[in-house]
């Protein structure tokens, strides 16, 4: 028998949510992990409690529906269910890979063949990139190679359901987002759930330089670099790309690039 489907609540109208959660607890195969009463709680709550399935408002205080979508980090995303009193939203709904548009008032039968979906979508999707996988790709990236090097050659960065490798030489730099970081490989940019500084320890100091908390560049990838006043310098990378290092990175700035102080 497999687990119990976990299911996300997010509806700013206390009424509304109720109304789930009793249609909710008649299905025993469902088992609620929360709910959420704006879209600010609803991306911390995917973020932590990974629900299989939300039923997600559209319109409510901060992010709403879409934008809560948006915020999620790349990855396997929960299915979800859209549950709103306006119609104009379905077609974007779908466009969003909705699984489901339930507008209020909606029956009983109605809110039982939406979760019908979402078991039929969970026989079908696979689920064996799982967070234990994905630690394993990790550490597989990590591993030294044949050669006593401390650091990584490549590291693994998620692309939907997919685990890509991407190797460091290809890497321009890397920018903190929020509890990711996300790498930078010409015109793409993947996210990894690991540290700046993780990385930081990861990445040979030969070829990449922390000038910033929120970025780590390849040395190679500067074509010039610009003083300001403070002690702070503007990078400029051959695709243009304008970073700012920190001033208290000056020092081990001035040393890796071999600049007079």
């Amino acid at each position: 028998m497999s687990a119990a489907m976990r299911v996300l609540i997010v509806d700013d109208e206390p009424l509304a949510r109720q109304r789930l959660k009793d249609l909710l607890a008649e299905a025993p195969d469902m088992q609620l992990v929360g709910e959420c009463r704006n879209g600010h709680e609803a991306i911390a709550a995917i973020g932590a409690e990974r629900p299989d399935l939300v039923l997600l408002d559209v319109e409510m205080p901060g992010p709403d529906g879409f934008g809560v979508l948006r915020a999620l980090a790349p990855g396997p995303a929960p299915a979800v269910i859209f549950v709103t009193a306006h119609r104009d939203f379905a077609v974007q709904a779908f466009e969003a890979n909705a699984l489901d548009y339930l507008l209020k008032p909606f029956d009983r039968e109605r809110f039982r063949s939406s979760l019908e979906r979402a078991r039929d979508r969970r026989r079908t999707v696979p689920s064996s990139l799982d967070a234990a996988l994905l630690e394993r790709l990790e550490s597989l990236a990590a591993r030294p190679s044949a050669t006593p090097e401390r650091y990584v050659t490549r590291l693994v960065a998620r692309v939907g359901w997919r685990m890509r490798f991407l190797p460091v030489e290809d890497i321009d730099y890397l920018t903190a987002e929020g509890n990711y970081v996300a790498v930078h490989v010409g015109k793409q940019s993947h996210l990894t759930r690991e540290t700046m500084a993780a990385l930081e320890e990861k990445l040979d100091p030969r070829q990449f330089l922390r000038a910033h908390r929120s970025f780590i560049v390849r040395l190679d990838r500067i074509e010039e670099v610009e003083p300001l006043p403070p002690g702070e310098y503007v990078f400029v990378l051959r695709d243009g790309t304008r970073l700012t290092s920190g001033r208290s990175y000056r020092a081990q700035v001035q040393r890796a690039l071999e600049l007079q102080t």
